[in-house]
């Protein structure tokens, strides 16, 4: 196996990292060493990035499971690495977690990890972009979560039009965003509510536990919007006809 740095979790971040992780500790050091290793050979994340995985990244992600409901089948759009759709995988067994991405160097290593570190049951790899997956255009069908989560992956307007339609009315975009996140959404707020979303909120998560908090913009899809220059296929005057005295039989026959 590679090597490419410490990835020990500094002492200082020790509580903070049983508080997230609980007793999945020793699994999160497990993806901390594929990351610092495997992760830096194939070029997902930088060399100089494995003395910071703990801080910058595990807890960084870890802290976002506030945010997501007991339960909830999560779609990670963009995952690369896993960040962090398998950190909140091992922070929170109870859910169901989908990475995204369409890259093949990054769902490789994405398959591995899962398989490596025995989360096959929980988690699922996609290949593909998020429009595809929205299309069910993949081998995975069309897939609809409750929550879509993304880190670092485009500008708000540009997010929401291709996570939203991953959730159903009423779930939720969940982006880690950095410290110019009310001046994104300032920029943005126009393009989300014309793409389906209700107002941009923003939310410190791990206050207490990490410094800084982890920062997250969420957006509400609630309206139902067709993508620019796709409109519902309407019925023919046949199929109209045809529907409306197969609708009337059936009232009858509840009557």
């Amino acid at each position: 196996m590679p090597t490419a740095g410490d990835v020990t979790l500094p002492p200082e971040l020790a509580g903070a990292a049983r508080l997230l992780f609980g007793e999945r500790l020793d699994l999160a050091a497990g993806y901390a060493e594929l990351l610092a290793t495997e992760g830096v050979v194939r070029g997902l994340i930088g060399p100089r990035e494995a003395p910071r995985i703990w801080s910058r990244h595990l807890l960084n992600c870890a802290a976002v499971a506030e945010r997501i409901p007991a339960g909830a089948t999560v779609l990670d759009v963009g995952s690369g690495a896993g960040l962090p759709g398998l950190v909140l995988a091992i922070a929170r067994p109870d859910l169901t977690m989908v990475l995204v991405e369409p890259l093949a160097r990054r769902t490789s290593f994405l398959v591995e990890a899962v398989q490596s570190l025995g989360l096959a049951r929980s988690v699922r790899v996609v290949r593909g972009r998020a429009d595809e997956v929205a299309a069910g255009t993949t081998s995975a069908g069309v897939l609809v979560g409750d929550i879509v989560t993304a880190r670092a992956v485009a500008p708000l307007d540009r997010l929401t039009g291709w996570c939203l339609p991953l959730v159903g009315r009423g779930g939720r975009l969940v982006a880690l965003k950095g410290m110019s996140a009310a001046e994104e959404i300032a920029e943005h707020a126009e393009a989300v509510e014309r793409l389906g979303g209700g107002e941009p909120s923003v939310h410190q998560c791990g206050v207490g536990i990490i410094d800084p908090p982890t920062t997250v913009v969420e957006i509400v899809r609630e309206r139902i919007v067709h993508p620019p220059g796709v409109r519902p296929v309407k019925p023919s005057k046949s199929a109209r006809r045809s529907g409306s005295s197969a609708g009337g039989g059936r009232r009858a026959r509840r009557g």
